[in-house]
């Protein structure tokens, strides 16, 4: 429903004045093909994995109809956690040879995890990792084991999940991390940092986001927004300057990942 929203916005724009990502790794079934429903408003669909060559091609096809476009320009394989094979030996060549007939412009892995991203980077020829909640002000791991992998390689990286599923954007009871209720620990570790923020009057959601794209290997930071509003409040906290005393501080107090 998403790409057929926004490839409904997109007819009216010219092709070369926007980007647009996709992913593969997972079709689109109707119910008794296998899976659980999961959407919202389209309760007959279910998403079913599927890395072969097949999948990606028919995967990127039904996206490509669904957004109305010829080509995207960027193209994840999405969570190959446990189909690093199939991964390699299929997905990847596939979206290598729509590469070069022009129908992807880079091609990419998108994963919660550095450590098969970094495999990635080092074994296949891809352009773009995308990292969700690795690269953030709570967890570091990102900038530690891939990112400099990425600056050696010529890959780019994209920090995505920078508020680790909401803790960072405001570290309130009930806030989660990592898609589950924030343990007490991470909670009163994002309001030590929210602290100090405060006494640079910097909120906190918008050093989140300074922090995740202050590496070089970051291409840059993905943030998922579901209204206009929280467009609006997203463009407001990246204009947000952070100063490096800020950073200094939160170091010195053992407080950067």
């Amino acid at each position: 429903m998403s790409e057929q929203r926004l490839g409904a916005v997109l007819r009216g724009c010219p092709r070369d004045a926007f980007t647009v990502s996709t992913k593969v790794g997972r079709l689109l079934g109707a119910e008794g093909d296998g899976g659980a429903p999961e959407f919202t408003g389209a309760p007959d669909r279910v998403r079913i994995r599927d890395y072969s060559r097949d999948g990606v091609l028919r995967s990127l096809e039904s996206s490509l109809g669904r957004l109305g476009l010829d080509r995207v320009d960027v193209v994840y394989v999405h969570d190959p956690d446990e189909h690093w094979e199939q991964a390699v030996e299929e997905a990847f060549p596939a979206l290598a040879q729509l590469r070069a007939e022009g129908v992807v412009g880079a091609i990419g892995a998108g994963m919660n995890q550095t450590a098969m991203l970094a495999r990635f980077v080092a074994e296949t020829d891809l352009d773009v990792v995308l990292c969700a909640g690795r690269c953030s002000l709570l967890e570091g791991t990102a900038q530690r084991e891939l990112f400099p992998l990425c600056r050696r390689e010529g890959v780019a990286a994209v920090a995505a999940g920078v508020f680790n599923s909401g803790v960072l954007a405001g570290p309130r009871p009930g806030a989660a991390y990592d898609y589950a209720a924030a343990p007490p620990a991470v909670l009163a570790r994002a309001r030590r940092i929210a602290a100090v923020c405060g006494r640079y009057g910097v909120p906190l959601a918008a050093a989140a986001l300074a922090w995740a794209g202050r590496d070089e290997a970051a291409a840059c930071v993905l943030v998922g927004m579901r209204s206009a509003t929280e467009v609006a409040e997203d463009v407001r906290l990246a204009a947000v300057a952070v100063p490096d005393a800020l950073w200094e501080q939160l170091e010195g107090a053992g407080l950067l990942p």
